[in-house]
């Protein structure tokens, strides 16, 4: 199999590491971001030039057009591009201050797209590449006490759908990657968390009890690196594909409700249109 170039965001833990790891492994070439490049260090005593570690903040434009430009002037080409940098907020809609809500989508929505348009140029020259993002089974469903990540996620799902089929002719391929629980930190350390407002008391104990039932076993992210190249290897790689046992059936039931939804209130939309 031909070496490929990976441009990988957020790869000082997580999913992001555990990729890079095995990117490096199977002896392609992996430009890896983080805010803290030293927590590469070990990774570029193992594998050399093989990794370029960039110190990145990826809400930062510029910095973001800089690196994808850094990292094909070192390897010639980018094949995989893999827009993981992110975090959740945990907060119920009205509890989340501004800061926080632009913060959320700051990194989340605008850090993947500034990369995404970053790519596209050298995508298109070369005519062929693999824009993967990160979203999680929270990009299609939606749970009380993570709304501003949701619409974070929702609105990585959107364009996301829309860039597919604008890049398809130029032999680019766009796949969202949608992970239900796995033991990636996200709601640790690297989470941020609203002010709790009283009058929510109860229903963040209920929140807080449906979201330890759905993630009772999280997933393993070093396992997850073997789907991960199932799907970049691939002829023809999914839109969409979920990571994870749970979350098909959190799909099935939310769209199986949408859909009886709509059904039932068709009339009304018919109505509507006069």
């Amino acid at each position: 199999m031909a070496e490929k170039v990976w441009f990988i965001t957020g790869t000082s833990r997580g999913f992001g590491r555990e990729w890079a790891i095995a990117a490096l492994e199977r002896g392609d070439k992996v430009a890896a971001t983080a805010r803290d490049t030293s927590a590469l260090a070990d990774l570029v005593d193992k594998y050399g030039d093989a990794i370029l570690p960039i110190q990145l903040d990826v809400t930062d434009r510029a910095a973001d057009f800089a690196a994808v430009e850094q990292a094909h002037q070192r390897f010639g080409r980018l094949d995989i591009v893999i827009n993981n940098a992110g975090y959740g907020l945990f907060g119920f809609v009205e509890e989340v201050s501004e800061q926080q809500a632009r913060d959320q989508l700051e990194t989340n929505v605008f850090g993947a797209l500034w990369i995404t348009q970053a790519v596209l140029p050298f995508l298109r020259e070369q005519g062929s590449g693999h824009i993967l993002q990160v979203s999680s089974i929270g990009g299609i469903s939606a749970f009380p006490n993570v709304g501003l990540y949701h619409a974070s996620k929702w609105a990585l799902e959107g364009f996301s759908q829309s860039l597919a089929q604008e890049v398809a002719s130029f032999g680019i391929h766009v796949t969202l990657i949608e992970p239900g629980g796995f033991a990636t930190d996200w709601s640790g350390s690297s989470s941020q968390r609203a002010t709790e407002l009283p009058a929510y008391a109860a229903a963040h104990a209920e929140a807080d009890a449906a979201r330890k039932q759905r993630v009772s076993t999280p997933g393993d992210p070093t396992a997850s690196a073997r789907a991960l190249l199932r799907i970049i290897d691939a002829e023809k790689p999914p839109l969409r594909v979920f990571f994870g046992t749970a979350p098909l059936a959190i799909a099935k039931a939310d769209y199986e409700s949408r859909l009886a939804t709509w059904e039932q209130w068709q009339p009304v939309a018919i109505e509507a249109q006069g």
